[in-house]
């Protein structure tokens, strides 16, 4: 048992190419220092003293500029190639990241976060097209659980230090977060090896599965994309609103709530590459009903939480939401990279990026307000039933894949 296991890491691990490694450490960098989002409420409530819907207004307008971000770094990619956008945008969204922290009054902060958010998101599809250009069919999927193994490494270093730093001084999340950005940048622009200019398509096999040339006339990825909003609602809520539920209701310390990031974190860091291929292995022809699965477990975090307030319920939650994440986020991705060509690829992720954009802009606005007008209960029911709602339309889209692959034999 235990000699099968290493053998599953090991394979897991096997076979990556080097400028993927790379990627990666550009991300462990960058994510290290990734403290402000998840103690930015917090930081407007506690700090600055908004009211929690002016905080709910905030992470909206974050959401906005995360939208307009993403959407641009998707164009941007495929015309100019992602090797610039992610270098500009690490680097100028670390300038505005340390700017952040001198805004106080709502409308400049609002309008500071909107600008830092949208260069700052652009950098998603640019190091999503990245990780693409780098992989090959038969790793890309692995690819990707990798990149993610870095995003939540150093999240889980990042949030844990920022729930210290925060109980000294909220400005060292300011500093610390918008430096790391800048190392990043300075990282990939020194190391990673300048690509060529993306190859034409000119192969039946690099078309879409329903000919689309843009993902905004491809029904099927537009309904996916739909669901994906439902499911990232209620995603979102573990940035927006459960620190504060922790905080407010269950009466954690930062350092405690930090601790809790980790946690996340590091579950991701140490079974998610093996997970996902062990899964993708056995049950490559069910990512579907897998990604419906992992919807339903992030809803069902939340509701948990309506059945008492007790602290051990914040690791219980955390716990169940960690593992709905793994099993569907990574195959919600590559279903994406699937359903596009080498040219369109950036404003696919970029598309798919947005729906997560989206839900920070909904999530923290109708979060805020549902809790100030029915409690925190309520929101965590409203929340179970949009994740419920996200995983039937999950399946229903894995079907009609399913269909249009068997009519196509």
């Amino acid at each position: 048992m235990i000699g099968r296991s290493l053998r599953l890491y090991r394979d897991a691990y096997r076979g990556l190419p080097a400028p993927v490694w790379l990627l990666g450490g550009v991300m462990l960098i960058n994510r290290s220092g990734t403290m402000v989002l998840p103690y930015l409420t917090l930081y407007l409530t506690q700090h600055l003293h908004y009211s929690v819907t002016e905080a709910g207004t905030v992470m909206a307008v974050y959401g906005a500029g995360a939208l307009v971000g993403t959407f641009l770094g998707g164009r941007l990619s495929d015309r100019f190639g992602f090797y610039q956008v992610q270098f500009l945008s690490l680097l100028t969204s670390g300038f505005f990241l340390i700017f952040l922290q001198f805004a106080q009054e709502l409308y400049t902060m609002c309008g500071v976060v909107f600008v830092y958010t949208m260069l700052g998101d652009a950098f998603r599809p640019a190091v999503s097209s990245a990780v693409a250009y780098y992989s090959v069919p038969e790793n890309r999927t692995r690819a990707y659980s990798l990149n993610r193994l870095a995003i939540n490494l150093g999240w889980s270093l990042g949030g844990g230090l920022g729930g210290y730093l925060a109980g000294i001084d909220y400005r060292l999340l300011f500093w610390v977060d918008g430096l790391t950005c800048i190392v990043a940048a300075v990282v990939l622009r020194a190391y990673l090896p300048v690509p060529d200019r993306p190859v034409s398509v000119n192969s039946e096999t690099d078309v879409p599965a329903d000919g689309s040339r843009s993902p905004y006339r491809d029904r099927l990825f537009l309904v996916f994309v739909g669901a994906t909003i439902l499911f990232a609602i209620g995603f979102w809520q573990l940035f927006s609103l459960i620190p504060l539920y922790f905080k407010q209701v269950l009466h954690l310390k930062e350092t405690q709530i930090g601790l809790l990031m980790t946690m996340n974190g590091l579950m991701i860091v140490f079974t998610e590459m093996a997970l996902v291929y062990a899964v993708e292995k056995r049950y490559a022809h069910r990512k579907g009903v897998i990604i419906g699965f992992g919807a339903l477990l992030v809803g069902l975090s939340y509701l948990i939480l309506n059945t008492g307030i007790w602290p051990v319920l914040a690791i219980v939650a955390v716990f169940i939401n960690t593992i709905g994440e793994m099993l569907a986020m990574p195959f919600m991705q590559s279903f994406t990279v699937e359903r596009a060509t080498s040219q369109n690829r950036g404003q696919y992720l970029a598309l798919y990026s947005m729906a997560y954009a989206v839900a920070q802009i909904t999530a923290p606005a109708f979060g805020s307000h549902l809790v100030a007008r029915a409690g925190f209960p309520t929101l965590w029911i409203v929340v179970m039933g949009l994740c419920l709602a996200a995983a039937c339309v999950f399946w229903w889209v894995a079907s009609q894949v399913r269909k249009t692959a068997l009519a196509g034999r």
